[in-house]
């Protein structure tokens, strides 16, 4: 079931670093559009991704659990203030690191691409 984190990391990744897709030769205007359908369902792909993360962290911690759960805050932003308790804290931490979401967005892309490998 790794593949499935490795898969959503490239898939967050796609979207997270979709303002800088068209700069790849050849594939850019293709993964743009891609990235741009995929946004539609950015909070259910980061709510599925932060899930999978916790899931997959009980067995031991990995570059790919930390990795997606990372981008599934970013990408599940919009809705992380109606988690009772601590959904404030969560969405500070959200759009800290979305200030950095295309740099999130190569790394969760390399690390999919090194999980399926």
């Amino acid at each position: 079931m790794g593949w499935l984190l490795s898969v959503l990391n490239i898939i967050a990744g796609l979207i997270l670093a979709m303002g800088i897709l068209t700069s790849i030769p050849a594939l850019g205007k293709s993964l743009e559009k891609l990235a741009k359908w995929l946004g539609r369902f950015q909070t259910i792909i980061g709510v599925v991704m932060i899930i999978l993360a916790i899931w997959f962290m009980v067995n031991g911690i990995d570059l790919q659990e930390i990795v997606a759960l990372i981008a599934g805050l970013i990408l599940a932003m919009g809705i992380l203030p109606s988690i009772p308790a601590f959904g404030k804290s969560l969405e500070k931490l959200a759009k800290w690191l979305g200030r950095f979401q295309t740099i999130i967005g190569i790394i969760a892309i390399i690390a999919g691409i090194i999980g399926l490998l």
